[in-house]
């Protein structure tokens, strides 16, 4: 018997360290200890420097309904924002205005073997504006299509929140001038957002291009003291039947009247039920919704379509 134990000592402690190693193999493929869950723990965000007026709001009032939980928010140009994303492993959400494209998910699929969420939480418009002592207020797209191309001949600086990387400079030339590059010599790039309302409100030939919720909020002290500064200029609604000049109201946005119209979307990078979810649902629902729309954004989960309708029918006269 003990002759026979002798002989497969070997084969047993072969099986011994096989399943060791297995083990360690095991362990070393988890993930790291989850230490959030939808309503505590801290995690970091990068937001398009767009929307922090309206997102540091968000921030405030779910910090203040759950105060277990941190969300510290780092508010870039878009470009780097979708860097983090990609690349950055402590980044677990980002808000920008555009989804992952099919490459980016590919990649995501392949290194994470999982994809990230993605959707639209709102729609933001694009406010132009002029300083306050200005007489130019009338706008079109095709105007500004040809100002953002040197080909107006006018001698009004148009301003960005940068010359690149920035989603408002991204939205000019995808949907403003199709693909096409601006001149430089028609436009200026300053830091942010406040900064091209800062610029316009001391510069009466100016014109600058900012989110609507930067100045669009008037229970907002300070956007109501920039508006004594700064207007925001009618556009013309090229697809309304009766091509009326609009602003950027909350019901020009969301009936898509106003023509600067984009989305804003979430990319959350997160597989389990942590913060990131948590933070999400707050957004898309009905406190997160009311919010959007308290900040003149539209809103994504309550909008709705106009059509035009043609009655053919006479009424009878009484």
């Amino acid at each position: 018997m003990m002759t026979l134990i002798a002989k497969r000592l070997p084969f047993i402690f072969c099986l011994i360290l096989i399943g060791c190693v297995a083990l360690i193999g095991c362990k070393s493929k988890k993930h790291a200890p989850v230490t959030d869950t939808l309503t505590s723990g801290t995690i970091h965000i990068s937001v398009d420097e767009s929307f922090k007026p309206v997102i540091d709001e968000q921030i405030k009032v779910f910090e203040g309904s759950y105060p277990n939980a941190k969300i510290i928010a780092h508010y870039k140009p878009e470009a780097e924002c979708l860097r983090d994303i990609l690349t950055d492993s402590l980044t677990r959400m980002v808000i920008v205005t555009r989804g992952l494209s099919a490459k980016e998910e590919r990649y995501f699929k392949d290194s994470l073997d999982y994809l990230p969420r993605w959707d639209e939480i709102a729609t933001d418009g694009i406010a132009i504006i002029v300083n306050t002592h200005s007489n130019d207020t009338i706008f079109s797209f095709d105007r500004l299509q040809k100002q953002l191309s040197g080909l107006a001949g006018k001698k009004e600086q148009i301003v960005f929140d940068g010359l690149s990387a920035t989603s408002t400079v991204r939205f000019a030339i995808d949907s403003v001038l199709k693909g096409k590059r601006f001149d430089t010599s028609v436009v200026r790039a300053v830091n942010n957002s406040q900064a091209v309302l800062a610029y316009v409100a001391a510069n009466e030939n100016a014109i600058g291009l900012v989110g609507i919720s930067w100045i669009g909020n008037p229970e907002d002290k300070s956007q109501v003291e920039m508006l004594k500064k700064v207007k925001m200029v009618y556009v013309k609604c090229d697809n309304c039947g009766d091509s009326p000049y609009v602003k950027p109201t909350q019901m020009s946005i969301m009936t898509r009247r106003y023509p600067l119209v984009r989305g804003l979307y979430f990319i959350l990078k997160e597989n389990y039920a942590g913060l990131g979810s948590g933070f999400l649902n707050f957004l898309q629902f009905e406190r997160g919704q009311l919010i959007f729309k308290r900040a003149y954004l539209g809103s994504s989960k309550m909008g709705f379509a106009i059509r035009n309708v043609k009655i053919n029918e006479k009424l009878e006269k009484e």
